[in-house]
C-alpha cells in the first residue's frame, strides 16, 4: 500500500531548530494540509518529505510510486513556451516527444489555456496563467502523490475556486494523495482529510490534528464557512496563529 510516514523527525540549520518530533502519516488517496503561522517549519517540512532537504534526524518512509510539486511561484523556464514547460516531466521520464506534447496541450486545454497560448514565453503570461501552467506541469505526469506549496495563495477568488475544483476531480478520479502547506484555513477545509497545525514556538512541533469526514463533494460554502468559524474558536489554533478575538 502506497504512504508517506514521517517518524520522529528533528530538523535544524545549523543551530537554529526548525522541527520538532514530527509524526504523521499520509495514505493513498488522502490529503493532509499543514497550516500555522510564518516561521513554523512547513515549508521545511514539505521539503523533507519531498527530499529537497535531507532528513537527518527521525525517519520518512515514502512508498508512492511518483511524486510532484507545485512551488507558489511557477517557476517556469523563461526560454521554454507554456507547452515545452508543461511537457518537462513527462521528457524526464523518457516519454516520446510527440506523446508528451500531446498530454501537454490536452491538459493545457483542460486548465483553461488557449490554443493561442501554447506558444507564448512566461514573459508573455499572467500571474494566473503562469500558475496554471505550473500546475499543470506537476499533474500531467499522474503522480501518486502531490506535494502543493501554497499554489494558490497569489491568486484571484476565481481562478483559485477553478483551481481547485480541478484538483478536487483529480483527487477523486486518480485516488491521488496530496500534501500540502497553506495559510488559509478555509482551503484546508476544504480540501483536506487531515490538517496538521504546526506551532512555531519554541521550535516548530504538531500542536494539534482535526480530521474531516465529511467527503469533498459535499464541502459547499456553508459547511466551509461554519467549519471556519469553529475553527477560529478552538483554543489551539487562537494559540498557534496568535489571534486575539475579540
Amino acid at each position: 500500500m502506497e504512504r508517506l510516514e514521517v517518524k520522529n523527525v528533528n530538523f535544524s540549520f545549523g543551530f537554529k531548530e526548525i522541527l520538532e518530533d514530527i509524526n504523521f502519516v499520509l495514505e493513498k488517496g488522502k490529503v493532509i494540509s499543514i497550516v500555522g503561522p510564518s516561521g513554523g517549519g512547513k515549508t521545511t517540512l514539505l521539503h523533507l518529505c519531498s527530499k529537497i532537504l535531507r532528513v537527518e534526524d527521525g525517519e520518512i518512509r515514502n512508498s508512492f510510486h511518483s511524486s510532484s510539486f507545485a512551488f507558489q511561484e511557477p517557476r517556469l523556464l523563461p526560454w521554454k513556451n507554456v507547452i515545452d514547460n508543461i511537457a518537462l516531466g513527462l521528457l524526464a521520464k523518457k516519454e516520446r516527444k510527440d506523446i508528451a506534447i500531446k498530454k501537454a496541450q490536452e491538459i493545457a486545454l483542460k486548465f483553461g489555456l488557449e490554443i493561442d497560448d501554447f506558444t507564448k514565453f512566461p514573459k508573455d503570461l499572467s500571474g494566473g496563467m503562469k500558475q496554471r501552467v505550473s500546475f499543470a506541469r506537476a499533474l500531467v505526469v499522474n503522480p501518486s502523490l502531490l506535494f502543493l506549496d501554497e499554489p494558490f495563495s497569489a491568486l484571484d477568488i476565481g481562478l483559485k475556486k477553478e483551481l481547485q475544483n480541478i484538483l478536487i476531480e483529480t483527487i477523486n478520479k486518480e485516488n491521488l494523495s496530496v500534501l500540502f502547506i497553506t495559510h488559509d484555513l478555509m482551503e484546508a477545509i476544504k480540501l483536506s482529510d487531515e490538517i496538521i497545525v504546526l506551532k512555531a514556538e519554541p521550535v516548530g512541533h504538531i500542536a494539534k490534528k482535526f480530521s474531516i469526514d465529511i467527503s469533498r463533494d459535499k464541502r459547499d460554502d456553508e459547511f466551509v464557512y461554519n467549519e471556519t468559524a469553529k475553527f477560529l474558536k478552538d483554543k489551539i489554533i487562537i494559540d498557534s496563529f496568535e489571534l486575539e478575538l475579540r
